[in-house]
């Protein structure tokens, strides 16, 4: 890669940091008390050589102690204005930063959440995790000190050089002389600081994944007796973040000890010239303490920038990562401008030659040239062996993918021309591996809508069957089911999955496979509050055993992504096809 490629390529890095503006452009006040305190407290503390100079030249050499003493005082005020605007700036830059943190969070999440499966299907939670958590504590670390180090540190090189050159331009022309010298390691290390902060950032969020996926599959891991190799693993993660990190630590450190000694050496040359200069009588001493003051300002300064350099390039690098998070669009989104539903929502569904195939398997068909129409009101089995379509059907239906070819329509109409949230609102889903949050009772049913009463909350588990065991827990309602729902068993997880599509209410209803984790007492209790539930509704149920399927109004079976066979129970039977060797092997009790 050429220097001029990499000078482009470390500005476009850099340029990703002004996306940080829109979330600080809310908190202008803040800014602005910052940007005004550290004016205050820059301008004491260039004032202090000033009053040193007036020191030594009207105090010690002229033996005042009028001059003294009104110069002490004089150092204590600016000392008490200087320790006010400090400490005002702190405060300004740290809430200012908190109050972005926040910001960005909150929207970058709301992003990610509103993207479609195929996203979360080609990505990893725990990198997720990982830029939702440790990119945005990098940029706040930027926003919290760092921007309020380097900006300071800029004014401070600034004022004193100035200082320096209306004190002596000849000691300050010499000390211009060696600033090529300080930037160069800096131009040469920063590019490597930035990669290696990249990289850094990368080998944490490798470790989170696996932290994320194995954490949240502990069981498997147990049952499997893997803890010690999924400990290795995560602790080989965690040492190749650390090599990394070590590599950008030594990298800061060689820049910052390369510019201390390159700027403090060549002060130091310019200073012993100022001395000769004191010596010969050409230049006062108190004229020579203000320059070494504004000069070890100045050397101060460029350290500090150096130090921060590293941290504006690491923030650079996690909000490149932030920022392609941000530039992700999703596939599946409402259109501009949607049609609306006939209401009521009869609940009319027409697969019209519909072909589609998988993002991450397009070569190989999950429906090809299916064709379904379900009237309002009647409930649909789909059976077939694994992998003949049957979910797909569902996913169709949730508008979580779009089919590649044919259409979709609930009540005529298409639903690639409704609005994402008019459709999902007239869905009522039980999957088979029912989402529990680390919440309460109450809360876990209410998500299938949010402004439910606590009434109707306790009448549609009542409903579903899960009142009982609910009421048991230690808190009733109010207990927490813990992270995943830990504390349920598979069948009262299934039994809060069902609780909430009741309390949805919606005219579409989908069932997969929504009693696979109840035993024959609870499934036939609960297939009457299914039969309840389907009641007025239309209704696609996936499902392998006897007792859903024989209360289907039609059955439908599928292989490979086709429609072989449609009719009830015993026509299928009769027919002696695929459906009569699926009851043989799964049906039959």
């Amino acid at each position: 890669m050429s220097d001029v490629t990499k000078v482009r390529h470390s500005s476009r890095r850099l340029g990703s940091l002004s996306e940080l503006w829109p979330f600080i452009r809310p908190h202008w006040r803040l800014a602005f008390g910052w940007l005004l305190f550290l004016a205050m407290s820059s301008t004491a503390t260039l004032i202090l050589p000033m009053a040193v100079r007036h020191m030594i030249d009207q105090g010690f050499v002229n033996a005042n102690a009028g001059a003294i003493n009104a110069t002490f005082l004089a150092l204590f005020v600016v000392a008490l204005v200087l320790a006010f605007a400090t400490a005002a700036r702190n405060f300004c830059i740290a809430l200012l930063g908190e109050r972005v943190l926040a910001s960005l969070r909150s929207k970058l999440y709301a992003h990610v959440i509103r993207l479609d499966v195929g996203f979360f299907e080609r990505s990893r939670v725990g990198e997720l995790n990982s830029r939702l958590g440790t990119d945005t504590e990098v940029v706040q670390a930027l926003l919290g000190s760092g921007i309020s180090v380097a900006l300071r540190s800029a004014v401070m090189l600034l004022g004193a050089s100035a200082m320096m050159i209306w004190t002596s331009p000849r000691l300050a022309g010499l000390t211009a002389l060696v600033i090529p010298a300080v930037m160069l390691p800096i131009l040469v290390f920063g590019s490597r600081v930035r990669k290696l902060s990249r990289a850094s950032q990368d080998r944490l969020a490798d470790a989170a994944a696996i932290a994320h996926e194995t954490l949240n599959a502990a069981s498997a891991v147990k049952a499997y007796a893997r803890e010690n190799f999924e400990s290795i693993r995560y602790a080989g993660a965690i040492a190749r973040a650390l090599i990394s990190a070590r590599q950008r630590i030594g990298m800061r450190a060689c820049l910052t000890g390369a510019v201390i000694v390159l700027f403090f050496g060549a002060i130091t040359l310019v200073l012993w010239a100022g001395a000769r200069g004191v010596l010969a009588g050409t230049l006062g001493g108190g004229l020579l303490g203000q320059f070494v003051l504004y000069a070890i300002f100045a050397a101060s300064s460029v350290a500090g920038l150096s130090e921060v350099w590293g941290s504006v390039m690491r923030a650079a690098g996690a909000m490149e990562r932030i920022g392609e998070l941000f530039a992700e669009r999703a596939d599946i989104a409402s259109p501009a401008h949607p049609l609306v539903l006939p209401r009521p929502v009869s609940g009319a569904l027409r697969f019209e030659h519909v072909s589609f195939s998988y993002p991450t398997r397009p070569d190989t068909p999950a429906l090809y040239d299916f064709s379904l129409h379900i009237r309002p009101g009647e409930t649909v089995a789909l059976v077939g062996p694994s992998g003949a379509g049957k979910s797909t059907v569902l996913a169709l239906l949730l508008r979580f993918y779009d089919p590649q070819a044919g259409s979709i329509t609930l009540d005529a109409v298409d639903l690639r021309a409704m609005a994402l949230l008019e459709l999902r609102c007239a869905v009522a889903l039980v999957p088979q591996e029912t989402a529990i949050f680390a919440g309460s009772a109450t809360d876990n049913i209410r998500f299938g809508r949010q402004d439910a009463d606590d009434d109707e909350v306790r009448e549609a588990a009542r409903a579903a069957e899960a009142h009982e065991f609910i009421s048991a827990l230690p808190r009733g309602y109010a207990a927490e089911l813990g992270e995943r729902g830990v504390r349920l068993s598979g069948g009262q997880r299934q039994r809060i999955a069902i609780a909430r599509a009741i309390l949805r209410d919606a005219p579409l209803l989908l069932l997969d496979e929504a009693t696979s984790a109840l035993d024959a007492q609870s499934e036939a209790a609960i297939q009457q509050a299914l039969a309840r539930l389907e009641q007025g509704r239309t209704t696609v149920v996936i499902a392998h055993r006897l007792a859903t399927v024989q209360r289907a109004d039609r059955i439908v079976v599928l292989d490979g992504g086709r429609i072989v066979a449609q009719g009830t129970h015993e026509s299928l039977l009769a027919e002696d096809g695929l459906y009569s060797k699926l009851a043989r092997l799964q049906f039959v009790t």
